[in-house]
């Protein structure tokens, strides 16, 4: 899609230094800096796209690993051993999904508390 829309914003001397040294920050130009401001794309972030893909990865391994200990439970061929990977399994994936947020933050939607 082509940019067909200019627009012009004023901005004190300060916004504009902390904007310009943001979009280099990012090592983007000022106006794609902008558009991801206004999208906020997780897309728009490769090291969150890198991140989430390993997360996805993670899970599923661990969701086959799952749905094994599970078969085995349906099939009556359950074990103590089961139960323990099953455990084990368990506190990989929640201490997975609690690095994600660690590096990549939380951001709770305040607006319906």
């Amino acid at each position: 899609m082509g940019k067909e829309i200019v627009k012009h914003f004023r901005l004190t001397i300060e916004a504009a230094e902390a904007f310009s040294k943001l979009a280099e920050q990012e090592g983007m130009k000022e106006s794609d800096y902008f558009r991801l401001l206004i999208t906020q794309k997780p897309n728009d972030y490769p090291e969150l796209r890198s991140g989430l893909k390993s997360l996805i990865n993670e899970v599923n391994r661990i969701g086959v690993n799952i749905n094994e200990i599970v078969y085995n439970n349906n099939s009556h061929l359950y074990r103590v051993q089961d139960k323990n990977r099953l455990i084990a399994y368990m506190r990989r994936l929640n201490e997975t999904v609690e690095r994600a947020v660690e590096d990549f933050g939380y951001h709770e939607n305040t607006d319906h508390q």
